[in-house]
């Protein structure tokens, strides 16, 4: 959100103007409301088109990271809009131009994801997603984007001597409302396709309030833009190192909001709250940094700074600290808050004379998008693992230096000190990422790596991991090797299925590869059928480990989205299918759906068990399944498994839901299970409506797990 104007001839108002003082009144009031209404509508529609199209991409985390790609840069095309249209048209044109694009913008109404843009085999989804957007919200939200800076340019034409940065901050409490009633308001209370078709509604009132004030801003005089601190003449044009200096700086709070966003979605799981809560707290730094009343303070800030930076350093070298939820996200979010609050309050500072100020927003959004292109799409693809979230605390301490430069040698030496120490973080970093790590791979879905490690006995074994979550490990040497460990150890509850789901041969379908090590229960007469999303899982699993080789079963592994796949396939017959696909420590929200589970079922046997893997540090999911199996009107056992480290086994909790009679005596005699326990407010999931904020974890939660 930012402002736009640019220098021009200077005038006087006209007649009309002068004739009609109290008009001015009511025209800020509609600039204002107008103002408020696209940023609220801008970052509701962010969070809101995220979810629609987050089931067609496995439910990675790096969709939300692409979307904030695409939401930067549109929101940088927008300023251009802004910056050009004001600079080049005549008001009358500009006013013109501007109704059409917005009656234009009507056509893409109501907005809905097309469903030609579901990703394809061997399609790069970080495109297609940014693709998707452009067709589908691309035009209705460079509109959005362009409308606080010509609203302050309009605002500045009738009122030459004051300031428009208010404005901004206006643009920014209301991007900040709209992003946290979301998850909060919206989504707990309204399906989907209501809240595509309320923000369609919204949106015509705002077509109908921005066209008013683009006609009313036909007849503005383009006037000199002149600021209270420069009476006696116009100022000099910013230099380079200013230029450089507001880019950095928006930069830095752009990819340190993404590395932030990713690290939270990654570790626990892909909920908007954790999608909006740090995009918020970076756009109330901008309000703060902004208001009228200036609330950014440098002293003290500076001392914040240095703690937050040695604190994120900190939690980046050892993973142990902070990883909690209840202590993670406040600590990072707090994080991201002081270090945004120092990078845009400096920016605040650091502004140029009203007559510059269209360069220098111009700088602020291509700063934000080369920040968000920079983690969301150079980063995957230059790195093997997260080595732009340290990266990026180097950089602020460095800009720190640079920001600083005036006060003294002493910061100077300080912050270059700084830098220094987060470069040893930085380097830490890798060295653990490289530590007893025989293979690291990464791509739009997640970063890989294969460590070779010893139990306590001093067994070799190998154990993938995406990011820091363990996601399946086997023993090097025979016969070790042919056993299944981690979460599908024998008594867990899909060892207890698969071993006494039916005597015979046996069909089984598996939702996420890992390691394979569901195949280590593969038979000479059975058939295993993996559905995998990530082409590098597959490569890994037939390469660095042997579960798929070793394996007498016949196993076919299809590549792509579980769902989509199963629900294009003719029914399957499987006599056990299993739900084991992870984003970050949760299954992805898309496969937990009342439409998911009558497409599970298409492919059940009428005796056939249905395993759900719920083990989750920060989700109870285990009601999401109870809720489903009431509604098919299937029974269901909870069953955790133990922990032994020495044999790899971890603590799993499966919901095995069946009508298979036999099978639930024979687990009942077999295994300890508990009934589930459902919160009376938890609604059954549809793909029109869920919400993971309903079900996240407590402090004291009682499903003991281990992930």
């Amino acid at each position: 959100m930012t402002i736009s104007s640019a220098p021009a001839e200077v005038g006087a108002a006209t007649p009309a103007q002068a004739a009609a003082p109290n008009s001015t009144g009511a025209h800020a009031i509609l600039l204002s409301v107008t103002v408020f209404l696209s940023a609220f509508l801008l970052f509701i529609v962010e969070p809101l088109f995220a979810k629609l199209i987050l089931p067609w991409f496995g439910g990675s985390a790096a969709v939300w990271s692409t979307c904030l790609v695409f939401f930067q840069c549109a929101l940088l095309l927008g300023y251009l809009y802004a910056d050009i249209t004001s600079r080049r048209l005549p008001p009358i044109q500009q006013s013109i131009l501007h109704i059409a694009l917005l009656l234009t913008s009507l056509l893409f109404l109501p907005i809905a994801p097309d469903s030609s843009w579901r990703p394809r085999e061997g399609s790069e989804p970080a495109w297609r997603i940014l693709g998707l957007l452009t067709a589908s919200i691309g035009l209705p939200f460079v509109l959005l984007s362009a409308t606080s800076p010509l609203m302050q340019m309009w605002y500045a034409r009738r009122n030459s001597t004051a300031e428009p940065y208010h404005l901004f901050a206006l643009s920014n409490f209301a991007s900040m409302l709209g992003l946290l009633s979301f998850p909060l308001l919206i989504e707990p209370h309204i399906a989907s396709h209501k809240q595509a078709v309320l923000w369609s509604v919204l949106f015509v009132i705002f077509v109908v309030l921005c066209s008013m004030a683009a006609w009313n801003a036909r007849r503005s005089v383009m006037v000199e833009l002149a600021s209270r601190s420069e009476p006696t003449g116009p100022a000099a044009p910013p230099s380079a190192r200013e230029k450089l200096l507001w880019l950095g700086l928006s930069a830095c709070g752009s990819m340190l909001l993404l590395s932030i966003t990713n690290h939270l979605l990654e570790n626990i799981a892909p909920v908007p709250l954790l999608w909006v809560l740090p995009l918020a707290l970076y756009l109330l730094t901008f309000t703060l940094a902004f208001s009228r009343r200036r609330l950014y303070s440098r002293g003290p800030l500076v001392r914040l700074l240095a703690v937050a930076l040695g604190a994120i350093g900190f939690a980046v070298c050892e993973p142990w600290f902070a990883t909690s939820m209840q202590l993670g996200v406040p600590f990072f979010c707090i994080g991201l808050f002081v270090c945004c609050l120092f990078c845009h309050g400096e920016l605040a500072l650091h502004r140029p004379a009203a007559r510059y100020v269209t360069l220098f927003y111009l700088m602020i959004s291509l700063g934000g998008a080369l920040g968000a292109i920079f983690v969301g799409l150079v980063a995957p693809r230059l790195f093997t693992s997260i080595y732009e979230f340290p990266l990026t605390l180097v950089f602020i301490a460095v800009l720190a230096m640079a920001a600083l430069w005036r006060e003294g040698w002493l910061p100077r030496i300080f912050w270059a000190v700084a830098a220094a120490a987060l470069m040893v973080v930085l380097v830490r970093n890798m060295l653990s990422y490289q530590e007893d790590t025989i293979l690291r791979v990464r791509n739009f879905y997640a970063p890989l790596s294969v460590k070779q490690l010893k139990n306590s006995l001093e067994e070799p074994y190998r154990a993938l991991y995406h990011g820091r979550i363990e996601h399946g490990a086997q023993f090097v040497n025979p016969p070790s090797s042919l056993l299944a460990t981690t979460y599908y150890a024998l008594d867990s509850g899909v060892g207890l299925a698969l071993t006494h789901c039916c005597p015979n041969a046996k069909r089984v379908g598996a939702i996420g590869l890992g390691a394979g090590t569901l195949a280590a229960y593969g038979k000479t007469s059975d058939y295993f059928r993996f559905y995998e999303i990530n082409p590098q899982v597959v490569a890994i699993a037939e390469s660095s480990f042997s579960y798929l080789r070793d394996s007498p079963a016949r196993i076919d592994v299809v590549l792509g989205d579980a769902r989509l796949s199963l629900q294009n396939e003719a029914p399957q017959q499987f006599d056990v299918l299993a739900v084991d696909a992870f984003s970050g420590d949760a299954i992805p929200v898309h496969l937990l759906t009342k439409e998911a589970m009558e497409i599970y079922l298409r492919h059940l046997k009428p005796e056939g068990v249905l395993a759900f893997h719920t083990s989750s540090e920060y989700l109870y999911l285990s009601p999401v399944v109870q809720l489903l199996a009431d509604d098919a009107g299937y029974s269901t056992r909870w069953i955790t498994g133990s922990y032994n480290q020495v044999k790899l086994v971890a603590t799993s909790n499966w919901v095995l839901v069946t009508r298979n009679g036999r099978f639930l005596n024979d687990v009942d005699s077999l295994s300890y299970h508990r009934p589930i326990l459902v919160p009376p407010h938890l609604r059954l999931w549809t793909d029109d409506y869920n919400n993971l904020f309903q079900i996240l974890r407590p402090v004291s939660a009682v499903e003991p797990v281990m992930r």
